[in-house]
């Protein structure tokens, strides 16, 4: 999969700027257009509460809301300006998870947020990025609330188990890791799965004929839960972004996350590139 169209949502997370910032390094590495989207969201007002409000306070907010996407707007030029970068507004209106969910399914990637608490008095906050990974059917970039990130996709780490989601991710994740200096295909208890005689050798070689410099590692997670395990090899090795497979189904419109994603989606420590 080529990277031309990259989708960046915007809001008023702390973290916005270096979301933006780790789209717009993606954006100038693979000459991609690169489209901020943000949502403008009704508060949740009970209906007879709403319908007492004048017009006036009505107005109000309507002009709050569009004062603040212009902030946004704002902040998003003067990141991009100058960077050679095409680029695009988009603010809509509506229900967040929706909007987001729509809007990635016509781009290659969608940069998203990782969960802050922060935020999540914002209607549909609470449900991001699960929901737009778990249902819009493409890739997800997912960028953690702290830090900031001076590479990403420079050295990469591949969470390789040999699943269907764990093989979608790597195809999903070819034009990224072909302009990657390293990556690393990591196998964590390899013995309890089936990974053939050399753990990850196989997905190494097949990275290889697409002149990726991939090499197989393995460990044993010890006393670490596989998310530990993964996070303190990216934190020993140097690594700037993970692909992984993100696994979950949804049961009586619950998302049910599988654990080494969720704990992923909740501790990370370097942008993580997901697939389901």
């Amino acid at each position: 999969m080529s990277l031309k169209d990259i989708l960046v949502h915007v809001d008023h997370s702390p973290s916005c700027k270096e979301r933006i910032k780790a789209a717009l390094k993606l954006a100038q590495l693979h000459n991609a257009h690169l489209t901020a989207l943000y949502v403008m969201t009704k508060p949740m007002i009970p209906g007879f509460i709403e319908a007492q409000l004048s017009k006036e306070v009505i107005k109000a907010q309507v002009a709050a809301s569009e004062n603040a996407a212009k902030e946004i707007q704002t902040m998003f030029a003067s990141i991009t300006d100058g960077n050679n970068v095409p680029t695009e507004w988009r603010c809509v209106e509506g229900d967040m998870v929706e909007q987001v969910m729509l809007h990635a399914r016509y781009a290659d990637l969608t940069v998203l947020g990782q969960k802050d608490s922060k935020t999540l008095e914002d209607p549909g906050a609470s449900e991001m990025p699960d929901q737009i990974l778990l249902r819009s059917g493409r890739p997800v970039l997912i960028i953690p609330h702290s830090g900031s990130f001076e590479t990403v996709g420079k050295h990469i780490m591949v969470a390789w188990d040999g699943s269907r989601l764990a093989t979608r991710a790597v195809n999903d994740a070819i034009s990224l890791m072909e302009k990657a200096d390293k990556v690393d295909v990591l196998a964590v208890d390899p013995k309890n799965s089936h990974h053939g005689d050399i753990p990850g050798a196989d997905i190494s070689l097949h990275l290889a004929r697409h002149d990726i410099n991939a090499e197989a590692e393995h460990l044993a997670s010890s006393n670490l839960s596989a998310g530990d395990a993964l996070l303190s090899y990216a934190a020993d090795s140097g690594i700037d972004l993970i692909v992984m497979g993100g696994y979950g189904h949804r049961r009586w419109r619950e998302v049910v996350l599988g654990g080494v994603t969720r704990h992923m989606l909740k501790h990370m420590t370097v942008p993580v590139f997901m697939t389901h």
